[in-house]
């Protein structure tokens, strides 16, 4: 993302796990975990919309961690369909976040395999101070339900005309929950030419 990234390999449970760190310029007040789209389709940690979401995190003064799921670039491992890709942000986080605040942030694939992360950790007690889902993709994938106490601490965004994942798919999985989700109008899975808008709705969301 810039000359200050820091790259490195952290042990995973399928092997070597690439990581990409992004400091804030003031001692980091927690840490933000942000897992990338679906590693068959093109889905790697230099994504934008991942990007955008790690910049939004370092500017609300977290410490961002991108990482490539198992079977992407330096990650060791295939592919497994979500259940070990889970093991993998699991991982990252008792790497990286093994205390203090932590924020789980996915974009598309990513979005599911977090939303299946916030239940794991919230019955094992870790608190979490934020959640961010951008186009979780609810169409290709069954999204866990979010705890209801995590809400109001929840931000779930998604395009309109998003042609990956339907807006409607969304809705369905977020109205039982009668979890809002904020709806970018004309925007498209991927955000182009909104990504700066992407990144305000984020960083005031991890201020708040």
């Amino acid at each position: 993302m810039n000359a200050q990234t820091e790259l490195h390999l952290l042990a995973g449970p399928s092997g070597a796990l690439e990581v990409a760190i992004d400091r804030p310029e003031a001692p980091a007040s927690g840490c933000a975990v942000i897992a990338h789209p679906h590693p068959l389709h093109g889905g790697t940690l230099t994504n934008k919309v991942v990007q955008t979401l790690a910049r939004a995190a370092v500017l609300a003064g977290l410490k961002a961690v991108r990482f490539n799921f198992r079977g992407v670039g330096r990650s060791e491992g295939v592919y497994d369909e979500g259940r070990g890709e889970l093991g993998d942000l699991m991982a990252v986080v008792q790497a990286e976040a093994p205390e203090g605040p932590l924020v789980l942030a996915g974009f598309s694939f990513g979005g599911f395999v977090v939303s299946h992360a916030v239940q794991q950790l919230h019955a094992r007690g870790r608190d979490l101070s934020r959640v961010v889902l951008v186009g979780p993709a609810a169409s290709r994938f069954n999204l866990a339900p979010l705890p209801e106490e995590l809400h109001a601490r929840t931000l779930v965004v998604h395009g309109e005309l998003d042609d990956t994942v339907p807006l409607s798919a969304v809705m369905d999985w977020a109205r039982p929950q009668v979890l809002p989700v904020t709806v970018v109008p004309g925007g498209g899975h991927f955000f182009h030419g909104q990504l700066p808008l992407l990144r305000e709705l984020v960083w005031r969301h991890l201020r708040s």
